[in-house]
């Protein structure tokens, strides 16, 4: 009876007009129907500031066609963010660090990232991440562990000719992987591609991909 009864209010929640999203908006309304027995909804809010905060909660639920709640289908966590964009005329930095938890299962996770694109000279663009994520995992023998990753591109914007050069690394697995590539875009919609994965390895792989985009 329990479980129907939940399901039964959250159902009814999901029947309620979603806000509109909108930038001075300060409530975090977002439910959302998965399939005919399974609902999701987040909710939380946001304080505009020179620090952007917000904080929520996701909440799901999924039951069998008889109204059984389904067995680990359950989701209850919390999460919070803070965010700062800087933007000059030559240059944009954003920053951002988040933490989120799982309420039931005990598993967390922290997040810090940094992103800036700026124009070097005249004929060069360039943009730069970084990004840092702790996690706690209640099943992993490990238990916390730590991915970093770090990357730079540098475009030039009249020929569409860019060098993408990206690095990453797993703690808990010791593995540290990197790879450089280049974009050339011929049409607006045709681009050529070419990578290498560990350049500097002796298992070293590449690939050479041409993409083509169709709109209708």
């Amino acid at each position: 009876m329990r479980t129907k009864r939940s399901l039964l209010l959250l159902s009814a929640a999901f029947a309620l007009p979603a806000l509109p999203t909108r930038a001075d908006n300060l409530l975090i309304w977002t439910p959302v129907k998965l399939s005919d027995n399974s609902y999701k909804a987040t909710m939380g809010f946001r304080l505009p500031a020179e620090w952007e905060t917000s904080a929520g909660a996701d909440i799901a639920l999924a039951s069998t066609n008889g109204g059984e709640l389904m067995q680990n289908s359950e989701q209850a966590a919390l999460w919070g963010s803070l965010s700062k964009v800087s933007v000059t005329p030559a240059s944009r930095i954003e920053q951002t660090s988040s933490v989120r938890v799982d309420t039931l299962r005990g598993d967390a996770s922290l997040t810090l990232s940094h992103a800036r694109s700026w124009i070097v000279t005249d004929w060069l663009d360039a943009q730069s991440t970084r990004s840092v994520m702790v996690r706690y995992d209640t099943i992993d023998s490990r238990q916390a562990s730590m991915d970093a990753s770090q990357s730079l591109k540098l475009t030039h914007p009249w020929t569409g000719t860019s060098l993408l050069a990206e690095a990453s690394f797993d703690n808990a697995s010791g593995n540290l992987s990197n790879s450089v590539a280049m974009n050339q875009i011929i049409l607006p919609d045709l681009s050529l591609n070419a990578t290498i994965n560990d350049p500097a390895s002796s298992k070293r792989t590449g690939s050479v991909r041409v993409n083509y985009q169709v709109r209708w």
